[in-house]
């Protein structure tokens, strides 16, 4: 009798005596093999994620300048070019968005810059991949890749950075930028004391629409917040400029960043990309209009070395 044999007990019938006998054993080990090598791109793709929608998350701004509709149409293009449904998730605070992220229950966020600076000392997965380049306007002529945090008050208030002592103040957030990181560390420098001691109440608005609201229906007297917040307000026509008085600002403040998980398959980040920076799509252009933006630009974490080194101080 003729045979071929494949490793141990392994037999390739050549005649049709051998097929009663080695055809069931036969028919198995091949099965094996077969599963192993379909399993194979299977296991290589597992290294990556490659989820069935996308999490897109973002801080919280307010109602006028709520981000779930400002991005609205970056989301309808985002879900064509993937062929998979991009949902909005809303979050309470800053460090909702972070621990999302974290979490891995959100895929791609917009963060404020001392939040992403935050999260990538937990995970350095979390990669910025875009900014914004604003539009040129009333607070950002000289430096659109940037923004600054404004300590305002009232147009018809007579207070001074002096005269705030002991006056009620408003900051955003905890994780916020321009309203909370940079006044409770430029700013106390500036003054000579920390802003607990200048001010007899401080509390958190939990967004910077929020802030500017409290500062004019006189809940308190002063609130800290970026200027790109009050340019968007005021653009819109739910304030005047005339309304507000700016009595500091900061040193600019790059623009906040656009960030994934570097965990999303390759191929999926491309087509994010793709997407940010076709300048030349209606959805982007959209977008772009209503952040009064100029375009998408590429961003990188040392762009964002000046937050680190604000928040080691």
């Amino acid at each position: 009798m003729m045979k071929r044999f494949f490793g141990k007990g392994l037999c390739l019938p050549l005649l049709p005596q051998c097929l009663p006998q080695h055809l069931p054993q036969y028919l198995l080990q091949c099965l094996f093999i077969l599963l192993f090598l379909v399993a194979i791109p299977a296991m290589a793709s597992s290294s990556c994620d490659r989820p069935t929608r996308l999490r897109f998350s973002f801080f919280p701004q307010g109602q006028l300048l709520n981000n779930g509709t400002l991005l609205a149409p970056m989301f309808k293009q985002l879900s064509a070019v993937l062929h998979i449904p991009v949902e909005s998730v809303s979050m309470s605070s800053y460090g909702a968005v972070m621990e999302g992220l974290l979490a891995g229950s959100v895929d791609i966020a917009r963060l404020g810059p001392a939040s992403y600076a935050s999260v990538r000392k937990s995970d350095a997965s979390i990669t910025p991949f875009a900014t914004l380049m604003s539009k040129s306007g009333i607070y950002n002529a000289r430096a659109p890749v940037s923004y600054y945090s404004f300590l305002i008050v009232r147009q018809d208030s007579p207070l001074t950075i002096a005269s705030l002592k002991g006056k009620k103040l408003a900051l955003v957030d905890p994780d916020s930028t321009s309203g909370a990181l940079i006044p409770l560390n430029t700013f106390s420098k500036e003054i000579g004391t920390p802003l607990a001691r200048y001010f007899s109440r401080i509390g958190y608005s939990g967004n910077h629409e929020q802030s500017v609201r409290l500062v004019l229906s006189r809940e308190v007297d002063a609130a800290f917040v970026a200027s790109t917040s009050l340019a968007l307000l005021i653009k819109d026509g739910a304030i005047k400029q005339s309304d507000i008085r700016i009595l500091w600002q900061s040193q600019a403040i790059p623009h906040d960043p656009f960030v994934y998980r570097m965990q999303l398959c390759a191929d999926i980040r491309q087509k994010i990309q793709k997407v940010f920076f076709d300048t030349k799509n209606p959805s982007v252009a959209a977008t772009l209009d209503a952040l009064h933006a100029e375009k998408f630009v590429p961003a990188s974490d040392s762009d964002y070395q000046i937050i680190r080194d604000l928040q080691q101080d």
